[in-house]
């Protein structure tokens, strides 16, 4: 998200352009030093931001690399990348995509707001 300054963030910025908030069916968690979304089966929420881009691929391997997800060894990476449907502020719902957490939660405490930012105190 935005306000974290990632340094493999700042290699895709200008290939971006920011479109709203929007929120997956997923629950999230507090690992410590960053969150988990994994999916869920009932009504929770995960709120985040959604981009646009024209160079999708260069976007994507950048991300790949930041999330740890390996396109040819999903069972070994941090995180795998799926298509999921956003619903935006407006209501619209869109396909885009998301990372969710692929490995043990262990004693995560779950962000029940969705909203990682907001769990921060930086919304």
């Amino acid at each position: 998200m935005s306000p974290f300054n990632r340094p493999g963030r700042l290699r895709i910025t200008p290939k971006l352009q920011f479109t709203g908030r929007g929120s997956i069916r997923a629950a999230l968690f507090d690992l410590g030093i960053y969150p988990a979304a994994v999916p869920a089966e009932d009504d929770s929420l995960v709120w985040g931001e959604v981009y646009e881009t024209l160079d999708a691929a260069a976007v994507l391997a950048a991300l790949d690399e930041i999330e740890g997800y390996r396109p040819n060894q999903p069972d070994r990476s941090l995180y795998t990348r799926t298509l999921a449907t956003v619903t935006l502020e407006d209501g619209r719902a869109e396909q885009a995509w998301a990372y969710f957490y692929n490995a043990p939660l262990g004693r995560a405490q779950r962000i029940t707001s969705g909203d990682y930012l907001e769990h921060l105190g930086r919304s």
